[in-house]
């Protein structure tokens, strides 16, 4: 795809734009690593929750979902459609308590929450765990596929034998090109990558909230206007879904099972484990919406929050913005982001297909998660070309933003501020902080060409952290949770995923997941389960100063509640889990519906946009009536911090 000088204007202006938001910010920044990591706890909610969605939407996300319409149909984004369960468990259940820890990670917690030596072995492993060898692999995937992106967008510029040559102080310079993905991977690591180390390093989490608000107004922008410009050069919906059933056709009668690729649900005709194409296995379906959301744990998407979302969570003003930063992520980016990705998605399939395309593509069939960017690169007009590379670069860089400001906060606050060097000045542990940024930057390009695919990396985080999710829910509502709990869990959730492995399944990668999601998890918890009943409970002083910390609903907890009789016993259990279900009702309902009248069935999307309204409104009703915070401020009695809490 040839780039014109206008191109070439728009993306420096993009770059420029995000480097000068860095800088304004980093007198800021500076101050100290509050500032640094969360923004001193001054964030409002549309800008705390916008990052959110920003972050998630990385430069995989519309490979991915290109690849699963490819081979899933519609259906096959369940894959994380599902995980809205567990975000609206996060909004109305964990959201207040993560803003009322008043801490600065989440892995912070665990000394919190729990006590002695294995909390302090837990938090160190986690931050080395998360905070590098889990952030670098994030960190790659993402960058691959970037890659991905510009060895098909650049083409012939980066072509395997070409000569480039540039003139310098009088010499002239030649290299010639070799492997175009070697190339594109360069580009990201030795530019992109460190460009976004550096906004990231001057302005601290400030740099990277404004930036991500201002990278997810155009990623938006541009991919609803690929998807209209692609629509409109097929022809129309009406010739999108012709095609589409022509298609079928053609892999029906070759003898391969097919179904609708437009359909929101997997076809429960075909059975629990049927390999067919264009639907979702009807097991995988029963795990994603029936035990993922609440078993796995994955960035973004942890049961009972976590990650850069709980970041987010501490960073907002006070408890009442936590909650609505989480409740508008999960809004915008369960029910306002998908659609453009999908209608592109299925303009690729009508376009590229080997069975009856309009201009069939042997690349696609072998990865069709570059299906986008080949959409991209033929129907977007070159006026338009330099504003999508921008927005590419927006999705690359937000999460390479995030997640080493991310990274590095475990790095210090819970490894070397904790472990190494305590009693330190502020203002080393900022600088500390920038050199941990820029070694998460060095490390991030040795995984980005060891996937085959964007989604094994998926599968691969996902299956890692099955099972250990039901923990992370409990340690907030059961006080016989210990840290033994969560070490068995993560330990006994790798070596199933290790062993597994070696395993060989029958059915599509979906179908492998499911099974091995199911003994997984199974295993695990019972795992976990056991340690927690045969190793000692966490001491009463402890759980008492989490109690008073973060004052918890009352069930699970009765017995501590008693040793802290200056608090008043909250008892929300029931609003908390109304909200809850209305909450799903509302995301569901607007992504359905805004589906629905994509493809033209107006009825049923204002329908079910009308019972979404009606949710959010008894929503807002419930909380206006008991207050948004389930306790003010003044009334709630802060535990002093432990030792080893900070």
């Amino acid at each position: 795809m040839p780039l014109t000088s206008i191109d070439w204007i728009v993306i420096v202006a993009y770059l420029v734009v995000n480097l000068l938001i860095g800088v304004y910010y980093r007198r800021r920044a500076s101050g100290n690593t509050e500032e640094f990591f969360i923004s001193g706890r001054d964030v409002s909610w549309w800008l705390a929750g916008t990052s959110m969605v920003a972050t998630t939407f990385a430069a995989d996300t519309p490979l991915l979902v290109t690849g699963l319409v490819a081979r899933q149909g519609i259906a096959g984004n369940w894959i994380w459609w599902g995980s809205c369960v567990g975000g609206m468990l996060t909004v109305f259940f964990f959201a207040r308590y993560w803003r009322r820890a008043e801490i600065l990670t989440d892995v912070q917690l665990v000394e919190i929450r729990y006590g002695g030596k294995p909390a302090a072995f837990l938090r160190g492993f986690k931050s080395v765990y998360l905070g590098l060898f889990m952030n670098c692999f994030i960190l790659g995937w993402v960058t691959q596929a970037m890659v991905n992106i510009i060895t098909v967008l650049l083409g012939p510029m980066i072509a395997q034998g070409r000569v480039l040559e540039m003139t310098l102080g009088g010499h002239l310079f030649r290299h010639t090109l070799g492997d175009p993905r070697y190339t594109a991977l360069m580009i990201c690591v030795l530019i992109l990558i460190p460009f976004t180390g550096l906004y990231t390093f001057i302005g601290g989490l400030w740099g990277v909230l404004v930036t991500d608000l201002f990278q997810f107004v155009l990623k938006m922008a541009m991919i609803i206007v690929l998807a209209w410009v692609a629509v409109a050069k097929i022809g129309g919906m009406h010739a999108l879904e012709v095609q589409l059933q022509v298609i079928e056709n053609n892999v029906h009668q070759s003898g391969i099972k097919t179904a609708d690729p437009t359909a929101f649900l997997p076809n429960f005709h075909l059975g629990l484990t049927t390999d067919a194409l264009w639907t979702l296995p009807v097991l995988t379906f029963i795990v994603y919406l029936g035990m993922q959301w609440w078993l796995a744990w994955y960035p973004g998407a942890e049961p009972g929050g976590g990650g850069y979302v709980a970041q987010r969570m501490f960073s907002a003003k006070d408890e009442k913005n936590s909650l609505a930063a989480t409740l508008w992520f999960n809004i915008a980016h369960y029910a306002l982001r998908p659609w453009p990705w999908v209608v592109t998605g299925l303009v690729a399939i009508v376009v590229y297909s080997q069975n009856g395309g309009l201009h069939p593509s042997a690349a696609f069939t072998q990865n069709p998660e570059q299906g986008y960017v080949m959409v991209l690169r033929d129907y977007l007009p070159p006026a338009l070309r330099g504003l999508m590379v921008a927005a590419f670069l927006a999705a690359f860089m937000s999460t390479i933003g995030t997640q080493l400001n991310w990274g590095s906060s475990y790095l210090v606050n819970d490894l070397y501020k904790r472990f190494l060097v305590r009693g330190a000045t502020e203002p080393h542990y900022v600088i500390i902080s920038k050199i941990f940024t820029v070694l998460l930057v060095l490390g991030t390009g040795y995984t980005a060409m060891q996937l085959h695919s964007i989604n094994q990396g998926w599968n691969l985080v996902l299956n890692v952290g099955f099972g250990t999710g039901a923990v992370y829910i409990l340690r907030w509502y059961w006080s016989r949770i210990n840290a033994w709990s969560e070490i068995v869990a993560m330990a006994v959730a790798a070596a199933m995923t290790i062993g597994l492995s070696r395993i060989t399944f029958s059915g599509n990668i979906a179908l492998v997941y499911a099974k091995t999601a199911l003994i997984t998890g199974l295993v695990t918890t019972i795992a976990w389960v056991l340690a927690t009943f045969l190793t000692p409970p966490e001491s009463d002083e402890t759980l008492a100063g989490f109690y008073r910390r973060v004052h918890p609903t009352v069930y699970g907890w009765r017995r501590i509640a008693r040793l802290v009789p200056e608090l008043p016993e909250v008892c929300d259990l029931a609003s908390n889990a109304f909200n809850w279900v209305m909450g799903c009702i509302l995301v569901y309902g607007c992504l359905f519906g805004i589906g629905k009248l994509v493809f033209g069935k107006w009825l049923w999307g204002v329908v079910l946009l009308v019972i979404a309204a009606v949710a959010g409104y008894l929503i807002f009703w419930d909380l206006s009536r008991r207050g948004w915070e389930t306790l003010s401020g003044a009334a709630r009695v802060t535990a002093p911090q432990t030792a080893h809490a900070d």
